[in-house]
Order: C-alpha cells, then structure tokens, then sequence
C-alpha cells in the first residue's frame, strides 16, 4: 500500500521539511508526500528542486472561498491550523488518494511509518496522543491528542471526520482556550465518542516528543532506535520524534526544545545532535541554490550561548535580578541541567 502524506510550512521551516522528507525517503519505501507551501520561496524552491516524491502546493491553488473568508481573522499560526484538516481533504480530493497522512514539518522518521497505518486494522481514522509524562501533563488545556500523525482513508466515515473538522476548525480556531476548545487540537478529544472508525495509535514508537520522552529508554543497536518503556519494560523501535519548539537563533545558536523538559544526554545525543546535523546540512545544500533567506528560521540574538563559565554566570546574575533571594544561587543547578542552547555548526 502506498502512504500519502501531507504538511505545511513556509521558508523559515524548509530545512525541516526536507529533513522530513530524507527521512521518509530513507524508511519509507513506497510513499508520496505533499508540500503545502505558505510562502513563494518555499514553493519556488521545492518546484524547481523536483523531488521525486514530493509535489508542492501553491497557496494560491489551495486557498478556497472559506478558507480565504477566515484568513484576515487569524494570526499566521492560527491560519495554519485552520488549514490542517484541509490539507488532508485536500489530497484525498484533488488527487484522488485512498490515503493520506497529515504530519507536522518538525518531525523526523527512524523506521517505517507503515507500522503505525498497519495498526489501523480496518479503522478510517488513526489519531495519536501526547502520552504527556505526568508533570507535563496538558490534556485540559491542550488536548489528549497531537495534531501531529493523522491518517485518514478516502471511505465514508474518513471523510465525515475530516469534513467535520474542517468545518470546525473554519468556524473557530484561534490560539486560546475557549468553551473546551484550543487550535485545531482539542477537536480530536471527541472523536473516539463522537465518530465511527477512530484508531487511537497504540504503539509507543509513534508519537515521541520532548514531553514524553522521559518515559523511555533508549539504544541504538545496528543503525536502529531500540526503546523500552521504563515502568512496564516494553521494548518498541523509535518510528518518529516531534522536535516541538526547536528554535534556532543569529550564529547558527540552537535551542533543542523548552528548557522545562528534561532531557538526558542519551537523548540529546542519540535524536537532537542528529536532526540538528541533519538540518545544518540541508541549509547549505539550500542556500547553494537561494542564500537570500535562512531556511531554519533564525528568532534573532540568543539568550544564552554554549554552556560555559561566562552562561553559568549570566544565569546566576539573572537569577539575583529576578529575586535577591537567589543570591545564594538557588535554581542556578536546574537552569544549567536545563540549557539546552547549543552551536548547530559544531554540534
């Protein structure tokens, strides 16, 4: 069976669709994926770099009267999740697909995805949850589900899920929490109730991300990311990780993910130092082509540099502006165990 995908991004992010895409193309030996480009550049530059697997979408060939209605109402992020469940209905339609997967552009496959569809059975719908680490955990505010990894099949009960939340997500989708609802995300929270056929993903592979990952272990064992669930000892091969809010920021400075998750050095190592490599990669292989922007991303000047004498003792100095109490260094450990900032050219 061929696995069609979908994503959206634009400029400031193509160093990570391409990354998505390698990685597809590595682990996925029979798939197609569809590019919704939020920007000229990125269309421009997908167009004329002729992917074998990959077509990219215009937003002038995707934007319909609805979507375009609502645009004007919605910061450039809440546009983007409005646009999510189209993307999706937007495949299954226009190229006739009997499949097709929606996945964030910040994420990286390490085996084959078709695992995760296989589990489906003969469910329409495959839905993953955030599997939050319990002093993590977000559900009431942002939802027991990511937005992350959706399949759809093109039958009947796939496309009343996905017409309604389309529909939904037109009516509202706005960064706030409002009457049980938050983004595009908080919608899925209903659907195992609410609809036929909804698979909710079970294997632990899928779905790995920055606040869950305290939860395993892992190993890399002939080119393979074994992991084992530390509480009940089930071992499962890493499928994708989500690189939720990696930020990259002037002199290629790096920020792996939210200083408030724990990350261990196995993990640091054995996912982030990798995608990040793999990024600075494709960045020079783009700029080789087009060098008038950064396809990372840059956010501007970093807070903090590479952990060293100089950050320790910034941290320390903020530490004592935010409070005299931390004149004794108080929180100053937890902040070094936390920084994650880091030199992308060199990691």
């Amino acid at each position: 069976m061929k696995l069609n995908f979908c994503t959206l991004f634009n400029s400031a992010y193509l160093a990570r669709g391409i990354v998505l895409y390698e990685s597809l193309l590595k682990h996925c030996p029979d798939f197609h994926l569809y590019v919704f480009a939020f920007d000229d550049k990125t269309f421009q530059y997908l167009s004329q770099a002729n992917y074998e697997h990959l077509t990219p979408i215009s937003l002038k060939d995707f934007e319909d009267e609805k979507l375009l209605a609502v645009k004007p109402t919605r910061s450039a992020a809440e546009f983007c999740w409005t646009c999510t469940p189209s993307t999706i209905l937007y495949c299954l339609t226009k190229f006739n697909a009997a499949n097709c997967t929606y996945i964030d552009a910040d994420m990286c496959f390490y085996s084959n995805p078709m695992v995760l569809v296989e589990e489906m059975n003969c469910k329409s719908v495959l839905i993953t949850e955030h599997r939050y680490t319990s002093k993590y955990d977000q559900t009431k505010k942002s939802g027991k589900y990511c937005v992350q990894f959706i399949t759809v099949f093109s039958n009947a009960e796939g496309l009343k899920v996905i017409n309604w939340w389309r529909d939904s997500c037109i009516e509202w989708c706005y960064a706030r929490h409002e009457d049980g609802k938050f983004g595009d995300q908080k919608y899925l929270d209903v659907w195992t109730s609410k609809f036929a056929g909804v698979h909710e993903l079970q294997h632990l592979g899928g779905g790995l991300a920055p606040w869950n990952i305290q939860q395993y272990n892992f190993t890399l064992n002939n080119g393979k990311l074994q992991g084992t669930e530390i509480t009940t000892g089930k071992n499962f091969e890493a499928v994708f990780f989500h690189f939720h809010s990696l930020k990259f920021f002037d002199d290629d400075i790096v920020l792996l993910t939210d200083p408030g998750y724990d990350l261990n050095s196995n993990v640091i190592d054995l996912f982030f130092k990798p995608y990040v490599r793999s990024l600075m990669n494709a960045k020079k292989h783009i700029q080789k082509t087009n060098n008038s922007f950064d396809p990372n991303g840059s956010a501007g000047k970093a807070p903090y540099g590479e952990m060293g004498l100089s950050t320790v003792i910034e941290y320390y100095r903020n530490g004592i502006k935010s409070s005299k109490k931390n004149i004794l260094g108080h929180g100053l450990m937890n902040k070094v165990r936390h920084h994650y900032f880091f030199k992308a050219s060199t990691i």
